[in-house]
């Protein structure tokens, strides 16, 4: 059987349904995934897509052939694989999902003891080989397949985090993208008025791809916040793991921003703590967190890379500018739904409108939002950092954590390449906003003269 070798990505597998993964390449995934961990017991979900059904039953043939038990936890948030790994303490786990993904795609993100993620320096490409060589195993005893509704435990999880009844009541304008997040917000009985967008789960995702890190995704819900005039608005993406928000004037909120708030939240409650962000934009993170009186560690990008650093450092927080956020205390794991409802609460004892919590960051941190330059060959990343970095080799501090990123007094800017798809990201950042364009179209323009060379 011939398998797609590029399904195989840094984080996860992902490819297009069934030209590039299909049933049988997911009954092979699944069997090698088997021999690599020998667990017992596996978690198995999936995301509203179309083809889930058919992977997930795929996945849970080549566990149970290779004699493992699973534990059937339903269409769910990728948020909920990793409590219902850690929670019940299974020796791993697997969903059927493709993230944010248009809806032709689907994939397989996996995780072992204790959500710890399975990537491509963790055991990926270990399964990969294995899938390419052909292994296959049938056990002479099949495993059980057992169901489980989590859902409840899940939601009281993410309760835990706050006190529901000093929760005040608010509208909230809130777009699922037809993913699952609004399905487990209904069954918290917040004290909140919804105004719902795209809230039934629809694995076609009849209005395109479902990433409110895009921009052209954000304008329904920006339009709706117009009309409603709720409090503030929030968005997640297809499988919820990731969370957005916008003012009550339908300003979007960037994640750079609400990491270094609740970044120093957390640190105000717990001084001393550790919070972990991204290379690409930092200023405001280092000064909340150290104002606080905490400790920001920049961290390659990436949910692997920083569930591995967390539990090293034992960090209480973490935060990427794509929009997932992690907790020391939800198994050192991303979560879509805790920071709403810590918003909730911030926003219930603070007594402030969201745009008032929010303005000091635009004001004092400008950014240029992350600008994607479509490549036609990721081998081109590494002769355009290496020149972007002589350019700048007068730079007060270069580093190499992601990509690279210079630093003067003034400005920053990031440049990395995608671990996922053939772009190039560049974020800059400045003291105003004058300089941020300046810097801005200096940065693109040196990219562009160099990259009509190679692509």
């Amino acid at each position: 059987m011939q398998i797609n070798e590029s399904i195989f990505k840094a984080y996860d597998i992902r490819g297009i349904y069934p030209e590039q993964i299909n049933k049988d390449t997911v009954y092979r995934i699944a069997q090698a995934y088997a021999k690599f961990l020998n667990p017992k017991n596996v978690v198995l979900g999936r995301d509203v897509r179309l083809s889930g059904d058919e992977l997930w039953e795929a996945a849970k043939n080549g566990l149970v052939d290779h004699g493992v038990n699973v534990i059937d936890i339903g269409v769910i948030s990728t948020d909920t694989l990793y409590f219902a790994v850690a929670n019940y303490m299974y020796d791993g786990g697997i969903t059927i999902s493709a993230s944010h993904n248009p809806a032709e795609y689907n994939g397989m993100k996996m995780v072992s003891a204790q959500a710890v993620p399975i990537s491509g320096d963790t055991g990926i490409q270990d399964i990969k080989r294995m899938v390419l060589e052909g292994y296959e195993y049938k056990a002479a005893e099949k495993g059980k397949v057992t169901v489980r509704n989590v859902t409840q435990e899940y939601l009281e999880k993410c309760l835990s985090f706050i006190n529901k009844d000093e929760i005040k009541h608010f509208s909230v304008v809130a777009n699922a993208m037809f993913g699952p997040a609004l399905q487990n917000v209904m069954q918290m009985n917040l004290p909140i008025t919804l105004k719902m967008l795209n809230e039934s789960v629809d694995g076609s995702f009849p209005k395109g791809q479902p990433d409110p890190m895009q921009e052209t995704n954000r304008q329904e819900t920006v339009a709706m916040i117009e009309q409603e005039k709720p409090d503030f608005g929030v968005a997640w993406d297809g499988d919820a793991d990731r969370f957005f928000m916008f003012d009550e004037n339908g300003r979007f909120i960037p994640g750079y921003y609400l990491t270094a708030f609740l970044g120093k939240y957390f640190v105000s409650r717990r001084p001393g703590s550790k919070v972990i962000c991204d290379p690409r934009l930092t200023w405001a993170i280092m000064d909340d967190v150290s104002s606080a009186g905490g400790v920001p560690i920049i961290n390659k990008s990436g949910h692997s890379f920083f569930k591995d650093r967390m539990r090293k450092e034992d960090a209480i927080f973490a935060g990427e500018s794509s929009g997932h956020f992690y907790f020391r205390d939800y198994f050192f794991a991303d979560n879509g739904l805790i920071p709403f409802l810590l918003i909730l609460h911030i926003m219930s004892s603070e007594g402030k409108k969201l745009s008032e919590l929010f303005d000091r960051y635009f004001e004092l941190y400008p950014i240029s939002g992350e600008i994607n330059l479509q490549l036609q060959d990721q081998s081109v990343v590494k002769s355009i950092l290496d020149k972007f970095e002589r350019n700048y080799q007068d730079a007060a501090k270069t580093e190499k954590v992601d990509g690279l990123s210079v630093e003067y007094p003034d400005w920053r800017a990031n440049v990395r390449g995608s671990n996922t798809e053939p772009l190039l990201r560049v974020n800059v950042e400045a003291k105003n906003q004058k300089l941020l364009k300046e810097k801005t179209d200096e940065v693109l323009k040196l990219i562009d003269d160099w990259g009509k060379l190679h692509w």
